[in-house]
């Protein structure tokens, strides 16, 4: 399946979820006949965005149609979207970079490697679909596990559902995964360019219901630099403040940084 194929796929499988979240009554309408799915039908979205029911129809149906900044901005407004979850639906909908990162590569680059090692604090740094190419020696004493993976593990998505040890080192890991699922997805570049078979997304929803669950309830979340806790079996409770830091020379990968505080 291609990429444009699989982000027609996607914005109709959004708009399906934002429309059954939508509260009627906080929009002026009856309640739902008793029995039937809460939310909104498409007859009543389309009227309330200002848009042909027909085009909405097809939207949700995945059409090969082009939707408009317009209409799309109108659904978001009726929705309700969040900045971030309004970047997403345009991006979804043809009005954001949706062409494939470059390919993934294994190593960091040497110059990064060397700011890698200058931290004092944990630091990482994530290819496009947040493979862990590189870390630092304070990185290596906060998750030791990280040395000895196969590469093709070390993947930060498929450690947080995949890794009791990595786990046991989050005190809130349920709060922390989810926020992680949400930023992913609202990087969709990293994701919607690589076939369903192979992708990240494919192998940790093969190997985790927890996160094969998350995925599916299509919650977006930007990236925000928080404060973060590790239970370490050593050094104890330790807290950091979490940074992500894009390198121009290299615009698909990203420095994560634990700053302590």
């Amino acid at each position: 399946m291609d990429a444009d194929r699989r982000r027609r796929e996607e914005l109709a499988a959004f708009l399906r979820d934002r429309r059954a979240r939508l509260d009627r009554t906080a929009l002026g309408l009856p309640d739902a006949p008793r029995g039937r799915v809460q939310g909104l039908r498409r007859e009543e979205v389309a009227t309330l965005a200002g848009v042909s029911v027909t085009w909405y129809t097809w939207l949700e149906q995945a059409r090969d149609i082009n939707p408009s900044r317009q209409v799309l901005e109108a659904l978001a407004r009726l929705f309700g979207l969040r900045p971030v979850e309004l970047t997403y639906l345009l991006t979804l909908g043809g009005h954001g970079e949706i062409a494939p990162v470059a390919e993934t590569t294994s190593h960091a680059p040497e110059r990064l490697r060397r700011l890698l090692e200058s931290f004092p604090f944990p630091a990482f740094l994530l290819a496009g679909d947040w493979s862990i190419i590189g870390w630092n020696t304070a990185y290596a004493h906060l998750y030791p596990r990280i040395e000895s993976l196969d590469a093709e593990d070390r993947n930060l998505l498929w450690l947080l559902f995949t890794d009791r040890e990595l786990r046991r080192l989050l005190p809130d890991w349920e709060e922390q995964s989810r926020r992680f699922v949400g930023e992913f997805r609202a990087e969709a570049r990293r994701w919607l360019g690589a076939s369903r078979e192979d992708g990240i997304v494919a192998r940790v929803s093969a190997a985790s219901e927890e996160f094969a669950r998350i995925w599916q309830e299509r919650d977006v979340e930007g990236f925000v630099s928080r404060e973060r806790s590790f239970r370490h079996p050593l050094a104890g409770l330790t807290a950091y403040e979490q940074h992500g830091v894009v390198p121009s020379e290299f615009p698909d990968l990203e420095l994560i940084l634990y700053v302590p505080i």
